[in-house]
């Protein structure tokens, strides 16, 4: 019995030790006064009105927040390496983290398209809550963990412009033929209604537009277009962004860069990055209705709404592609199911709050 008795608490003591080492180890990990360095690649150009300025608000944020024990150096488009690569980039290790949108890896995660942007889909209030309270990010970080990355939301365009065009639309069949950029499903949608999408990143715009390489471009809103100069290579400038209700902007870090912070700096960053999804929202809201502004004003663009039999075809198409694309894979109908049942739940609050409020308004 006695013999029992000591082998028990023997057992008991090495439990007790390897507990308390695990929780020193935790502890130590907590209280790191370790100084860490990141790069972080985007695919815009660096300071770009909303979506650069958002890259730059989200790198000073966790190295503010941080006391500048983690600091973020931002590359913009082509510094470290170009627009379209900067998925790989981070995946690889190349840079610990990235700023892009999930549309642009529809090529190697179609699942991706969901948590960029669907076209007449959930708008930015309504994606924030299908990813924070809605199981979202949950399956957002499953798509991406086959490749060594954790996504987040870093960022929300609000509803965007349907684009600019260098003649005006008028039927469904004005789009046949029609050489357009334009991303991920929306692409997919202007496809199936006779036009021909490219993707282009947002630096070749304005030169495409301009010697006819392309039709028509879509890019973000006012205060976006303003900026690169669209105007001066298209007079036409269409609403509303049916294609994309709001471009969840990403912040896609390595894994093993982010394992490899104390736990304190891994809430940094989380923080961070939702501070900043909100903040970039706010950006544009403030500064859009300037911007368009003085595009009709100082430069006389011609503002247009898509006829309705328009509409209603990208919109037949639209519903199309989302339903194939949720047929792709297991995970692609997992999100599927999860992104248009809340949506549906969604709207039905939606009809009695926002659309009720902004009808009495």
């Amino acid at each position: 019995m006695k013999r029992r008795q000591v082998i028990a608490g023997g057992a008991l003591a090495a439990s007790l030790a390897v507990s308390g080492c695990k929780e020193q180890q935790q502890a130590k990990k907590q209280q790191s006064t370790e100084n860490f360095e990141w790069k972080m690649v985007t695919a815009w150009p660096k300071n770009f009105p909303g979506l650069g300025t958002g890259a730059a608000f989200l790198a000073d944020a966790i190295t503010q927040m941080s006391g500048g024990r983690l600091t973020v150096k931002v590359f913009g488009s082509g510094e470290l390496v170009p627009a379209f690569e900067v998925f790989d980039a981070v995946s690889a290790g190349t840079a610990q983290m990235g700023h892009s949108a999930a549309y642009y890896w529809k090529g190697k995660i179609p699942e991706a398209q969901f948590f960029g942007a669907v076209p007449f889909g959930m708008n930015a209030n309504e994606m924030n809550a299908w990813l924070y309270h809605g199981g979202g990010l949950k399956l957002w970080e499953e798509a991406y963990r086959p490749f060594g990355l954790k996504p987040m939301p870093a960022g929300q365009s609000g509803v965007q412009m349907g684009g600019w065009f260098n003649k005006e639309i008028k039927t469904k069949e004005d789009i046949k033929g029609l050489v357009m950029r334009i991303p991920g499903m929306g692409g997919d949608v202007l496809s199936r209604a006779g036009g021909t999408p490219q993707a282009l990143p947002g630096a070749e715009l304005f030169t495409a537009l301009q010697t006819g390489t392309i039709d028509a471009t879509e890019w973000v809103g006012p205060y976006n277009d303003l900026a690169f100069g669209l105007y001066q290579a298209a007079q036409f400038y269409y609403y509303p962004g049916w294609h994309e209700p709001t471009a969840c902007i990403e912040a896609i870090i390595n894994q093993q860069a982010y394992d490899a912070l104390p736990v304190d700096l891994q809430k940094v960053v989380d923080m961070a990055a939702m501070a900043a999804n909100q903040n970039m929202l706010s950006e544009y809201t403030a500064n859009n209705q300037r911007a368009l502004e003085t595009l009709q004003q100082d430069h006389h663009v011609q503002l247009r709404a898509f006829p309705e039999d328009v509409l209603q075809e990208f919109k037949k198409y639209a519903n199309q592609v989302l339903i194939e694309l949720g047929q792709q894979s297991e995970l692609s109908q997992k999100i599927f199911n999860s992104y248009t049942g809340f949506a549906e739940q969604t709207k039905k609050w939606l009809a009695v709050s926002e659309m009720a409020y902004l009808k009495a308004r």
